[in-house]
Order: structure tokens, then C-alpha cells, then sequence
């Protein structure tokens, strides 16, 4: 499989995770390793499986535990674009309490803090509508699992394609991070990369 790969230095690489690989080892590193020649890729976040779009990765140690520190302090931002099944308001913040039954791989919103629960934040903009599809720009705040599908969930606008919490069924599921944006792990200079989903099902149902 040839990944798009859209940046890479002597510290990181940058490219577009496709659907139904899974980011961590087993997965990407092992695709990315193959080639770029990298000795050793290390991952550093992660989408779900089922969710295409934009990842980096780290080539050394010191950049995984420098992109680490961003993530942990908040400081890399991540922008998804999502299709949901209803009419979105046009924008907003979502703020909930989150449990992840990792036994049944699925989030929660519950009423009260517990061991295992955490808080869970996002804010978005509808882009368009049409047929009773909304398409929205989320930005995280905080980063859980299912976080963007069980909230959107949660106020009964489910994802397109997410059968898991509710949503029409699709080809995949209408869900893609489009951008990321950070400091560079050595340099420190700001990096900003964007990238739309491919012009397919179930994105087809609207123009990029």
C-alpha cells in the first residue's frame, strides 16, 4: 500500500492515514518504515480505524517526546470534518463527561465523575447542509476515544456511516482529521498541514 505522504524530515513524517488501518504498530509505523527507509517510526497519536486523514509521526525518540508534550499541553491542534445525520446547528461547543467500556471498544456520556471517566471537549462549525446531512469543521479540545462520534451521538446527530452509535449506513464513516497543526519537535517552528477526503462516498455529497 502507497501511503500520500505530504512532509517528511529527519524528524518526523507527515500523511494521510487510509481507512481501515489501524495507526498504531501493525499498521502505519510498519507502511511508513517500508517507504521512507526509516529505521524507526514511533507513533504519537492515534485515529480510529475506521477514520481516514491526516497523522504524524515521529522518527527519533526526542521528537516522539517532544510531539508527546504538545499533545499532553494541548498545544497540537487537531481539525476533523465530519458528516451527521440531522441538521447540526450552526456552531457550537460540546462538553461531557466521557467512559470508555474498553471492553466493548465504546464511549459513554454519563452524568458523574467516576473512576475512568474524563471530560470531554470540542467546538465546531456547520459547513453545509443538504438532505438531512450536515457537514461540520470539529475542533478538539480534549482527545478521547469516540469522542467526536459518541457527542455528536449524544445529541442525536450521529455520524454518517458510524452504525456503532446510531448512524445511517454509508460505505465508511463520514469522519476525516483535515488538519493538523504543531510546532516542529527539534526546530520549533509552527507547521500547519490540510488535506480534504477523497471525492467518494459518503463524501461525495458535497464539494471540497
Amino acid at each position: 500500500m502507497e501511503l500520500d505522504i505530504l512532509y517528511q524530515d529527519r524528524d518526523i513524517v507527515l500523511c494521510v492515514k487510509p481507512v481501515g488501518v489501524v495507526s498504531e504498530e501493525g499498521g502505519m509505523p510498519g507502511l511508513l518504515r517500508g517507504q521512507t527507509g526509516a529505521a524507526e517510526i514511533f507513533c504519537v497519536h492515534r485515529l480510529d480505524k475506521a477514520v481516514g486523514g491526516l497523522m504524524v509521526y515521529a522518527k527519533t525518540k526526542a521528537a516522539a517526546a517532544a510531539l508527546s508534550r504538545q499533545i499532553a499541553e494541548g498545544a497540537m491542534e487537531k481539525e476533523y470534518l465530519a458528516v451527521c445525520c440531522g441538521d447540526a446547528p450552526e456552531r457550537g461547543e460540546m462538553r461531557d463527561l466521557l467512559y470508555h467500556d474498553a471492553a466493548k471498544n465504546k464511549s459513554f456520556v454519563v452524568k458523574r465523575e467516576r473512576r475512568g471517566v474524563r471530560e470531554a471537549v470540542l467546538r465546531y462549525e456547520t459547513l453545509a447542509r443538504t438532505k438531512g446531512l450536515s457537514l461540520v469543521c470539529v475542533t478538539l479540545v480534549t482527545g478521547r476515544s469516540h469522542q467526536i462520534r459518541v457527542q455528536f451521538a449524544a445529541r442525536r446527530l450521529p455520524l454518517l456511516g458510524d452504525r456503532r452509535y446510531g448512524g445511517e449506513s454509508a460505505p465508511a464513516l463520514a469522519l476525516f482529521c483535515r488538519a493538523l497543526r504543531f510546532q516542529h519537535p527539534r526546530t520549533g517552528a509552527p507547521l500547519s498541514f490540510e488535506v480534504a477526503p477523497s471525492a467518494q462516498a459518503p463524501w461525495d455529497r458535497f464539494s471540497f
